[in-house]
């Protein structure tokens, strides 16, 4: 297939180093760390593999798509990829969700999954729509939240390799030609605001 990805950090790189193995063409990275940018592995293994880097944008439209893409790949990104990009592609885009969706959309689950004290954590592949982590459900997976985790550390141990894990699942139903998209559920859903943006005396 050929890919672009939006992203940043070890997701992004994997992200990238995976459909590098999978025989897959990434023709773009979006990421920081390009044009004198701070170091960000995504740039820096894109750089290494000889793939353009455009600077992260905080909105992908359909201009900002090569033709021919099958699918966007979204690992680690804080950008809108608009619908206009979405439809530019043949599958559109594959976001990851480091929370059971709809369960604590919004960009700090993980700090909302320890502060909340929930006993379960999970992630959640999807695909990207005008909303906030919306999109229907393509992959998902579920893990214990252990005695003493951080943010962090269930992150690097447990949310951020189950992220890979599930991209690689859904890039191997689509290779089949299957396309999984269950819609989320209303009922279960909740949203919390930025963590930095919200004391914990009133969460």
């Amino acid at each position: 297939m050929r890919i672009v990805i939006v992203g940043q950090q070890w997701l992004g790189a994997e992200a990238l180093k995976l459909c590098l193995r999978r025989g897959d063409e990434v023709v773009k990275v979006f990421a920081p760390g390009a044009e004198g940018e701070e170091y960000n592995r995504l740039s820096a293994a894109a750089q290494q593999a000889g793939i353009p880097v455009e600077v992260s944008r905080r909105r992908v439209d359909a201009a900002h798509i090569p033709a021919g893409v099958d699918l966007i790949v979204a690992a680690h990104a804080h950008a809108f990829i608009t619908q206009g990009a979405r439809l530019a592609t043949r599958y559109g885009a594959l976001g990851y969700h480091p929370s059971l969706l709809p369960r604590h959309r919004g960009r700090d689950a993980v700090r909302w999954t320890i502060h909340m004290g929930d006993p379960i954590a999970g992630g959640t592949a999807y695909w990207m729509d005008d909303g906030a982590d919306t999109g229907p459900i393509a992959a998902q997976d579920w893990c214990h939240v252990r005695p003493g985790d951080d943010a962090r550390t269930l992150w690097r141990r447990d949310l951020a390799p189950m992220g890979l894990r599930l991209i690689e699942k859904v890039l191997g139903e689509l290779d089949k030609g299957i396309v999984t998209a269950i819609p989320q559920a209303d009922y279960p859903a909740t949203w919390e605001p930025a963590f930095s943006s919200t004391r914990l005396s009133e969460a």
